[in-house]
This record gives C-alpha cells, sequence and structure tokens, in this order.
C-alpha cells in the first residue's frame, strides 16, 4: 500500500527523511566543540543507535524514491508540483539537523573565517586560525585530511562563507544553519532550471524533477551534507538555460559565477558555446570561430572582475589539484595508480606517488579526449544518428569527467545527472537506468558522521544490485512522458529551436 500510491510514496519517504535527522542528530558529523550543547557528542551506545536510526531512514526514503519514479514510469503519478511539495516534505527534516554524511562544511565556515581575517585560503589550510579566532570551533571540526589543505574554491563562494561568518560571529550552529540557506536556495534555484530545461528540450517535467532534485543522493548531500556542489549545478544550470532561452552571454556570465564556486562547472562554457554555434548560420568553420570563443571570453572577464573585487585573488587557479592528492576508494584512476604504483615500486624501486600521478593524468586526458567527442557529437551526426542535444552532451561530459577524476566523492554524480534528467524523456534510457542505480547505491557509501567506513562499500553494493533486480523485473518500453506530453523528433533538440 505504501508502494502504490504517491501519497503512501511521499509519507514512507518523509518518514525516511525524520528518521535521518533523528540519527544524524547524535551520529552526524558534529562539531568538536558547539557552545549551545545543540549538537554535543554522546557516548558509543547512543552514537551507534543514532547512526542505526539514520540508514533505517535512509532505506525507508530510497524505496520511497524508487517508488514514486514507478508510478510516474506508469503514467499513474501526479504532476509536478505535487511532487514538488513531495520534495519539501522529504527536505525539511534535513534543515534543521547537524550536518549529515560530511563535515565539509566546517572547512566553509573556517575559510570565510580565514577571509574575513585577511589570512590567505590559498596557501593555508584552517589549522592558521588561533583559538580566539571567529571560525576557531569549524577550524577544530574539521576532517583531519583537510586541516592543512588550501581551499580549492572560487572567490565567489569564499565570499559567501565569509558573509555567514560575519553574520553568524562563526558560532556553529547558526553558521551551519547559515550554510544551510544558502544550500537550500541553491535547491530552488536548481528546481526552476531543471523544469526549465525540461521544457525546452521536451522532456517531463516531472521525470526531470525527480531524478535530478527528490533524489535521495541530493537531499543527503545538498541539503543535509550543505556541500557547496548544490549551488555550482544550480548556477551552472542557470546559465544553460538562459542560453538556450537565447542569451547567452548572460548565461556565460551565470556560469562563470559557478566557475567561481568549484571549476568543473567551466565545461558549460563550452557546451553554451556549441548551442550558439548550433543556432548560427553559414559555413560550420565560420559558425565556430565566431561562436565558440565567446562564452569563455565572457567567463573570463566575469572572473577576473570578481577575483579582484573579492579580494582574495586568483590563488584559487593554482589550489585546483590539492583535493587530487586526498586518495578516494571511488577514483577508478586512483584505485588503479595505487595498484600500479605498489607493484612498480615492488619490481623496480620506483615512486609510488610518480606511477599514480601518472596513471591520474592519464585518465584526465581520457575524459578530455571523450568530452572532445562528445563536443563533436553535438555539433554532427554520427554513424546515422543524429547529433546530441548540447544539455545532454553537458551532463553526459560532466559524468565523464567525475569517473576519470583523481578524486570522487558520492555526491559528484549530481553534476551531470540534473542535465541528463533534463533531456531525457525516456524511462529506458541507458543513461537513466545507471543513474538511478548508482544514485540509490551511493547513499550509503558514507557513514552519518562523514567517515567512508568499509561496511558502506557493502551497502552499496547490496543497494545496487536490488536496484538492477527491479529494473530487471519493471516492464520493458514505459515512457514517463504522459500521453499527450511533450516529445523530441528525432534529430530535433533543444538547441535546434529557432529563436
Amino acid at each position: 500500500m505504501w508502494m502504490r500510491s504517491a501519497a503512501g510514496a511521499r509519507r514512507l519517504g518523509t518518514a525516511g527523511a525524520l528518521a535521518v535527522a533523528a540519527g544524524g542528530t547524535v551520529a552526524g558529523a558534529l562539531p568538536v566543540r558547539e557552545p549551545w550543547g545543540l549538537w554535543g557528542t554522546h557516548g558509543t551506545t547512543v552514537t551507534t543507535a543514532g547512526a542505526v536510526l539514520a540508514y533505517a531512514g535512509l532505506t525507508l526514503l530510497v524505496p520511497a524514491w524508487w517508488a514514486y519514479g514507478r508510478l510516474l514510469a506508469r503514467g499513474e503519478g501526479p504532476g509536478v508540483r505535487y511532487t514538488l511539495f513531495t520534495l519539501a516534505w522529504w527536505a525539511a527534516p534535513l534543515v534543521l539537523a547537524p550536518p549529515l554524511h560530511s563535515a565539509d562544511v566546517y572547512s566553509y565556515i573556517a575559510q570565510g573565517a580565514m577571509v574575513l581575517e585577511g589570512h590567505d585560503v590559498y596557501a593555508h589550510g584552517p589549522s592558521v586560525l588561533g583559538p580566539d579566532s571567529l571560525g576557531a570551533d569549524a577550524a577544530a571540526s574539521v576532517g583531519g585530511n583537510w586541516t592543512d589543505t588550501p581551499a580549492p574554491y572560487g572567490p565567489v563562494f569564499l565570499l559567501l562563507a565569509k558573509a555567514v561568518v560575519w553574520a553568524t560571529g562563526g558560532t556553529v550552529v547558526p553558521a551551519v544553519l547559515g550554510m544551510r540557506l544558502i544550500a537550500v536556495a541553491a535547491l530552488v534555484v536548481t528546481v526552476w532550471a531543471v523544469r526549465g530545461l525540461a521544457v525546452e528540450c521536451g522532456a517531463d517535467e516531472r521525470r526531470a524533477v525527480w531524478l535530478a532534485v527528490l533524489n535521495p543522493l541530493l537531499l543527503l548531500h545538498v541539503v543535509g551534507g550543505v556541500h557547496n556542489d548544490g549551488l555550482m549545478i544550480a548556477l551552472m544550470l542557470t546559465g544553460v538555460l538562459l542560453a538556450l532561452r537565447g542569451r547567452p552571454i548572460a548565461g556565460s556570465a551565470v556560469v562563470a559565477l559557478a566557475v567561481m564556486i568549484k571549476s568543473p562547472a567551466a565545461l558549460a562554457l563550452l557546451f553554451i558555446g556549441l548551442i550558439v554555434v548550433r543556432r548560427g548560420e553559414g559555413p560550420l568553420a565560420r559558425r565556430l570561430v565566431r561562436g565558440l570563443p565567446g562564452p569563455g571570453l565572457v567567463a573570463a572577464a566575469v572572473v577576473v572582475a570578481a577575483s579582484l573585487i573579492g579580494g582574495a585573488g586568483f590563488g584559487w587557479l593554482r589550489t585546483q589539484s590539492v583535493a587530487g592528492a586526498i586518495h578516494t576508494p571511488l577514483s577508478l584512476t586512483s584505485d588503479l595508480g595505487q595498484a600500479a604504483g605498489l607493484a612498480a615500486r615492488a619490481l623496480t624501486g620506483a615512486e609510488l606517488a610518480t606511477v599514480k600521478g601518472a596513471v591520474q593524468t592519464l585518465g584526465l586526458a581520457a575524459a578530455l579526449a571523450v568530452i572532445a567527442f562528445l563536443a563533436f557529437r553535438t555539433l554532427l551526426p554520427w554513424r546515422g544518428r543524429p547529433a546530441l542535444d548540447p544539455v545532454y552532451g553537458l551532463g553526459l561530459s560532466l559524468l565523464v569527467l567525475v569517473a576519470l577524476s583523481p578524486m570522487v566523492q558520492p555526491w559528484y554524480l549530481l553534476w551531470g545527472t540534473a542535465a541528463v534528467a533534463a533531456t531525457v524523456p525516456a524511462w529506458d534510457s541507458p543513461a537513466v537506468r545507471v543513474l538511478m542505480v548508482l544514485s540509490v547505491g551511493l547513499v550509503y557509501e558514507t557513514a552519518p558522521s562523514g567517515h567512508t567506513p568499509p561496511y558502506g562499500f557493502v551497502l552499496g553494493a547490496i543497494a545496487c544490485a536490488s536496484a538492477l533486480v527491479a529494473l530487471h523485473r519493471r516492464p520493458a518500453s514505459v515512457a514517463l512522458t504522459a500521453p499527450g506530453g511533450p516529445t523530441v523528433p528525432p534529430g530535433r533538440t533543444c538547441a535546434s529551436r529557432p529563436r
């Protein structure tokens, strides 16, 4: 019964979100020092019970999301408005919870305090803050790997973090809630952009919102974990939507702001250029010369202006690789590099770091090659198939970049998910299936405390296997587009629509 109606799925998911938030209150990424006593640490028994409750909540939220999607696939689900209210019900319990499944928000607050106090965030980590600093409590709560790591984020995000620290005095609870307010605002903007992209690209709004935004992975890591990836995605998609609506200069400027949150958003500039090229007139070579460099030039001007005005300078350009030095088990190239480095050291005495770095570099080179091919496919047909939709090409490019990156976190999957969701009209698309399965598995990879325990991978593998079984049992050829709903004729994409 719970799984056979939208109302039942909503109630089940809300119960799951409440359990995640309640368990996270004692088992989340709690601060080391918190003067208000709201998010204090507890003994092993209470913490373990909280973690079990949080995992149980996830195990309600994920099937609720899956069941809601099945209803949409069968044409039995409600409209977009009901889905948005469901999103509000599922997100609300997480808003006042402590940081969940990640301690990154403490780094954000500490870096904001560093900017406020005049420290160079691109040369030092949060450990530079003294005990009397506004961000001292946040700095003490930063994860060990990041304590001495310079900020890899752009000046726009650091200005936002600085504003939050200034407004809250750096007190941990209000500072975290201030950062979460930014994350919730990013969620709202993402909803707007995803709906707009779905309309422009002829996809089903309900499916797009379900996969891109109602997704438990996004709720857990953007709302619960307060990751700034949510803000990057919101600005990036907004810029692409503006370009699709005939405003590529404004769109490029907004994407530049996204780049100054996190740099992977720069890929959107390539595809905005391709949108301009596809809508131009004349020979392809001339259109490429006229249209492709424009978004990059606009973005460069915005980046220079913002970096100078923000006062943090251009140091963020040299810290983009600092995260790659930290090994994450989800990174295929880092795992292969580690194995190759250990083997090479045993056989030849080679330096492990040298071999690992070479494999990581090859991975990035392969990613760039695939992205170049996707850009080519966005412009021209290939082997009898029409050209790719540029928004879809952007989504696939971001996913390829994540898959071959030297550092991969579960929430990185969200970078390309929204773009893919907004452009694929059919449930049975292989890309949609892969994203569904990965979204289900990756929510289990990190513990509520933000650590990555071995059992997280076991739970994730079980969840992925269960999702694959569920997909296999589902009737084939079920489209999410309702009768009479939007369709995309063969060869027709959102970028080919006249303006």
